[in-house]
């Protein structure tokens, strides 16, 4: 009987044993794959390898059906506000007018395809927004405190720029007790953000940077970051356009001193010689970051405000 017991108390042992097997198991299955979806989410962006190409053949089909509007020279007259105004509120009023010859151009939305030549428009060093509809309303709101710059200039449904003498205008203008709302960025009236231009205004925990004018001097070479900007999906991420607008000074590629230099994601500085776009392939998914340049012939950066050295995000989802 005594070892009857013994055996039974045996079995038991043995039977507990072989439960617990499995639960080790998953413990440790579990704390394998919680490390792994640690180190992807802090890891590097994907390489790239990032290579030069014609202009897509999309953007050649549009051009072909746009007449002579792509051999125009549009110019811009800023009304308002006036260079060096001061508003005393934090909801700035931009009138613009369009002069030069315009060979049939004119800013206007295709309401079914949600494109169309527009006016690209620049507060402080922020991303553009585009305005497309001269004769509607496009105001500033919760533009904070102090001393801001707009930068305009004309451009194509594709956001490639007009180039023409006349196309860039820059005013400065300063608000005083406008009373703007320092948990909010600046938007236009159509509730797009213009800038993250309070510095205390943190959505989702992102860190903001303030945005004021900085010391620019009209008078001297201004690199202006036009694009890429946003999000590239499908096909349109095929190739991806690298345009500015310069000011005051030539590349060495027409005749000048200067160079822009950009990078991707931190990587390998290129340059590019010659004041027109670029279309770069090969681009892998995922937020990449983008910057543009002016720099002298000894690769030196040339300083204006701090503006001409831009930094921004787009996101490809192929």
């Amino acid at each position: 009987m005594k070892s009857i017991k013994i055996l039974s108390l045996l079995v038991a042992l043995t039977a507990l044993t072989a439960c617990e097997t499995p639960t080790n198991t998953n413990t440790n299955t579990n704390a394998n794959r919680a490390n792994v979806n640690t180190t992807n989410t802090n890891a590097a962006p994907t390489a790239q390898n990032l290579t030069e190409v014609s202009r897509p053949k999309k953007i050649e089909d549009e051009i072909a059906t746009r007449g002579e509007q792509d051999k125009a020279a549009p110019t811009i007259a800023v009304v308002e506000p006036k260079n060096g105004a001061t508003v005393a509120s934090s909801t700035v009023k931009v009138k613009l007018s369009l002069a030069g010859d315009l060979k049939g151009y004119k800013p206007m939305m295709d309401m079914a395809t949600k494109m169309g030549n527009h006016i690209h428009v620049i507060l402080d060093n922020q991303p553009y927004e585009a305005y497309y509809n001269l004769d509607s309303e496009f105001e500033l709101r919760n533009v904070s405190d102090g001393e801001h710059t707009l930068r305009f200039f004309p451009s194509r449904p594709w956001h490639e720029s007009y180039k023409n003498a006349g196309a860039f205008q820059m005013v400065k203008f300063t608000v005083k007790n406008g009373g703007a709302d320092a948990t909010k960025p600046a938007t236009t009236n159509a509730n797009q953000t213009m800038s993250n231009a309070n510095a205390n205004a943190a959505p989702e925990g992102k860190e903001m940077k303030e945005s004021k004018a900085g010391n620019v001097d009209a008078a001297k070479p201004l690199l202006t970051y036009s694009r890429p900007k946003g999000e590239y999906k499908g096909a349109e991420a095929d190739a991806i356009m690298i345009d500015f607008w310069l000011s005051n000074g030539k590349l060495q590629g027409d005749g000048g001193e200067y160079r822009v230099k950009y990078s991707v994601d931190g990587g390998e500085a290129k340059y590019i010689d010659k004041w027109s776009p670029i279309w770069l392939s090969g681009w892998a998914n995922g937020t990449r970051s983008v910057k543009l340049e002016l720099v002298d012939k000894a690769g030196n950066l040339v300083d204006n405000g701090g503006y001409n050295s831009t930094t921004q995000e787009i996101t490809v989802a192929k």
